[in-house]
């Protein structure tokens, strides 16, 4: 079972600026996942394995924008959700 925690950020524009682009980020890379993953799936009628959206968005800017591991951390829950 999965939690929520409240993080109060101070009214700070710059700040609140880089986490709303991170989230946009990070949620477009989920899209991109969701959509490459349908996409085989679909047409191939395969799986996609939990480290092949990796190798395929390496060189995405979405994918690179954001670390690294929270990259592969976002695809790899893609993969995770879409298996089961």
């Amino acid at each position: 079972m999965y939690g929520c925690q409240q993080v109060l950020v101070k009214q700070d524009q710059n700040l609140i600026a880089i986490l709303k682009f991170l989230c946009e980020e990070s949620h477009k890379l989920t899209n991109m996942g969701i959509y490459y993953a349908r996409q085989l799936y679909f047409k191939a009628q395969k799986c996609i394995g939990k480290y092949d959206l990796e190798k395929v968005y390496k060189d995405n800017n979405h994918y690179k924008v954001l670390h690294s591991q929270a990259a592969q951390q976002i695809l790899r829950t893609v993969a995770e959700s879409f298996k089961s």
